[in-house]
Formats: structure tokens, C-alpha cells, sequence
């Protein structure tokens, strides 16, 4: 029997699996249904469909390196974060705990924490869906990882990619399912395929539509290619971003999307569905560089119908000032970017944006 939590977020429901299966016909012990008429010969019903955002990897500082004001920290991007759903990468803990990864004498590690109570800022901020399937997440250990956890869970925000765990919410008549992954055994491992396909089939047969995020592939401003090969990344095996994406899809991902680079990737079709490589960072107070290409962010807002049919989609370009904070750029020069890049390594499969901003479903 699988422990099941539900959260109700601003219309959203929201269950946080547990490792093993579900048994079948928990879902309608769970929520209420109510049936209406059926229509009638002359009466068109569109199908129903979902609208998410999406956005890369956030950082809000590291205890005790804050923001003076964190609780307006998103106000320059709230209005353009605005969906049903909203999803981000949480990089780093939501912890007190004082015990890191990092020894006394470490080079090249970071472990990043923030207090629980940023949850809510995180919530406020119109965050329904955050991801722990990174590098990140266990910066501070079991108790870094449960206390995220709880405060996730207490902000009535759906919390994904730990292991054997599925982010599963639900719009209107749309459920959709956040199967996240990381080149790391302590989240859901993109590596090991076998485990990841069998993941995205209990995604499949939760929800209606499944949308996987990889925290995957190298870092830095000379990473914003898609290589097609195994990336490392200091030492770190950090996976085929290229080949993941085509693998989650085959085995029944609607849309992919990723970060973990900190720089902007090209997007691409395949199959009729959208991979977005990276979303670059979105809120970085003082842990990254924003300087060059670095400094350039979007939110992806996408529309699929209940069958994970794409039906439009619109990138809004973002800066980081140095300090890390993001506001929208009216000259889309983070579109600019990520269409340089989707022609260079995808031709006549990359996705493009318009002048406008929207993305054109594949011919």
C-alpha cells in the first residue's frame, strides 16, 4: 500500500508518490468527480488541455549569504511566471541543519541551503512544482533532505525527483505527472535507464499527460551546446542529455525539459513533442556567475491537450543582473540565443521562437 499525500494548491491537486506502485483505484478514492450531462448532437466541446511553466535552476542565496529582501525576490517576474501550474528547479535545501557534504578541507564543493521558511516565498511566487532530482539535494544530508521536504509539503508545494517519487497534479480534468531525473542515486537516476523507464510507465499510467525534467550535462558558459555524447562535468558523469531526452519520450514523456548547465541550451522536436536542453538559472543571489550568456534566463509556457498533444507554447526572455535577479527583456535576447543555438544543433528539427515569443507546433 502506497502513502499517499494530497495538497491542494489554488485549485491543484497534488500527490507525492512513495516508491512502490500505487494500487489501482486509489486516484478516485482521493477526489471527487461530478458528472455532467453529456452534450448534446449540435454542442462542440473542446478537449480539455493544461498550460504549465516552467523555469531552470533557482538559488536564493546560501545561509548566511541572503537576499536584504527575499519576500521580492520574484516580483519583477511574477505576472510573466503566471500558469495552473508552475515548475522549477530547487537547487539547493530548505534547511536549518548544519552538517554539509563538503569537508573542512574540500575544493570544487558547494552545498546550498536556504531557511525553510523560503518555501512560502517559493509559493507566494506562484510555485505549484519544485524539483529535488539534482546535485543539490542532498547538500545536507538525510535531515537536509527530510526538512525540504516538510517544508515543501507545508507550503502546499508538490516536491519531485527524490527516489521512486513522482510529482502527480492535477488541473481541472488534467492530471499530470513531473517525473524528474539526475545523474545521482540519491534522486531518480537518469543513468540507469532500466529504472527510468520503468518510472516514466508508472508516470504513464497515473497521469494524463508526463512531463520529465533531467538535471543533466555540463556546466558554464562553454556548455549551452547539446553535444550528443556523454557530458562530464568535474569528474562527474552528468550524462546524454541528447539521448535521455529521446529516451524519455520513446517510452511516453509529452514534454521534456531540463537546466543544470546555468547557461541556455536550443530546443528541438522530436516526434511531434518539445525538448527544451536547459532553461539556464532563473534566481542565482551570489552562487553562480550572470555574467555574458549566463545572464540570459526564459520561462517556457507550454499547452498540451489531455493526450500530451502540443498545442502552443511562448518563451519569455529574462536577465540576471549580476546579483542574480531576474527581470523580463523586452529585447528577447535570451530568444535570440536559444534560436542560435536550437539551428546550430538541431537544423531542421529545432524549435524556434517567433518574434512574439511563441513557438510553432512542428509542421
Amino acid at each position: 500500500m502506497v502513502a499517499l499525500a494530497v495538497v491542494v494548491v489554488a485549485g491543484v491537486v497534488g500527490w507525492r508518490l512513495a516508491a512502490a506502485p500505487r494500487a489501482s483505484g486509489v486516484a478516485a478514492s482521493t477526489t471527487t468527480t461530478t458528472s455532467a450531462s453529456p452534450p448534446t448532437s449540435t454542442t462542440t466541446t473542446a478537449p480539455p488541455t493544461v498550460t504549465l511553466a516552467a523555469v531552470g535552476d533557482t538559488e536564493l542565496g546560501d545561509t548566511p549569504t541572503l537576499p536584504s529582501d527575499p519576500a521580492t525576490w520574484f516580483d519583477s517576474v511574477r505576472a510573466a511566471l503566471a500558469a495552473p501550474v508552475v515548475f522549477g528547479n530547487l537547487e539547493g535545501t530548505l534547511t536549518d541543519a548544519t552538517t554539509s557534504k563538503c569537508g573542512a578541507a574540500a575544493l570544487d564543493c558547494y552545498a546550498f541551503k536556504v531557511p525553510p521558511s523560503y518555501a512560502a516565498i517559493y509559493r507566494a511566487a506562484g510555485f505549484t512544482v519544485l524539483n529535488s532530482a539534482n546535485n543539490h539535494s542532498d547538500d545536507f544530508g538525510p535531515a537536509g533532505v527530510a526538512s525540504t521536504s516538510a517544508a515543501l509539503a507545508a507550503a502546499g508545494i508538490v516536491q519531485a525527483g527524490l527516489p521512486g517519487q513522482i510529482g502527480l497534479v492535477r488541473v481541472g480534468a488534467v492530471r499530470v505527472a513531473f517525473c524528474d531525473f539526475a545523474p545521482y542515486v540519491l534522486t531518480n537516476d537518469l543513468l540507469d535507464t532500466a529504472a527510468a523507464a520503468q518510472l516514466i510507465a508508472r508516470a504513464r499510467a497515473e497521469a494524463d499527460v508526463v512531463v520529465v525534467y533531467m538535471h543533466a550535462g555540463a556546466e558554464g558558459a562553454n556548455a549551452d551546446h547539446v553535444t550528443r555524447q556523454s557530458e562530464y562535468f568535474l569528474g562527474e558523469d552528468r550524462g546524454n542529455p541528447y539521448a535521455f531526452a529521446h529516451f524519455a519520450i520513446d517510452h511516453g514523456a509529452d514534454l521534456v525539459i531540463a537546466s543544470g548547465p546555468h547557461v541556455l541550451r536550443g530546443m528541438e522536436w522530436y516526434r511531434g513533442h518539445l525538448i527544451a536542453y536547459s532553461l539556464g538559472d532563473f534566481a542565482n543571489y551570489e552562487d553562480f556567475s550572470s555574467a555574458g550568456t549566463l545572464a540570459l534566463s526564459g520561462i517556457l509556457h507550454v499547452t498540451l491537450t489531455a493526450g500530451g498533444r502540443f498545442v502552443d507554447g511562448r518563451f519569455t526572455s529574462l536577465v540576471l543582473a549580476p546579483d542574480g535577479h531576474a527581470s523580463v527583456d523586452p529585447h528577447g535576447a535570451a530568444a535570440a540565443f536559444v534560436n542560435q543555438l536550437s539551428r546550430e544543433d538541431f537544423g531542421a528539427s529545432a524549435a524556434l521562437v517567433r518574434a512574439d515569443g511563441s513557438i510553432a507546433p512542428p509542421a
